[in-house]
């Protein structure tokens, strides 16, 4: 028996996400290293803002919800 899976590990709005947070922290730490700080603080800086850009993007490129124009309502 023949145990395959025909879903993607990742979805297309997942693998997007980690790539625009992984090209963020890239450019931040080069930035940061090329500005003369120096490759720990390069690498901390690209690490730092890799995460907090994660849930930026994961707004950004919110699923449909439905909502227009981003418009938050109160469901109770």
């Amino acid at each position: 028996m023949e145990n395959r899976v025909d879903r993607p590990l990742l979805t297309l709005r997942t693998a997007l996400i980690f790539l625009l947070a992984a090209l963020s922290g890239v450019a931040a730490g080069m930035l940061t290293w090329l500005a003369g700080e120096g490759v720990a603080r390069g690498v901390l800086a690209g690490l730092a803002v890799t995460a907090l850009s994660i849930p930026f993007f994961d707004r950004l490129l919110a699923s449909g919800t439905g909502e227009a124009c981003g418009e938050a309502h109160d469901h109770g």
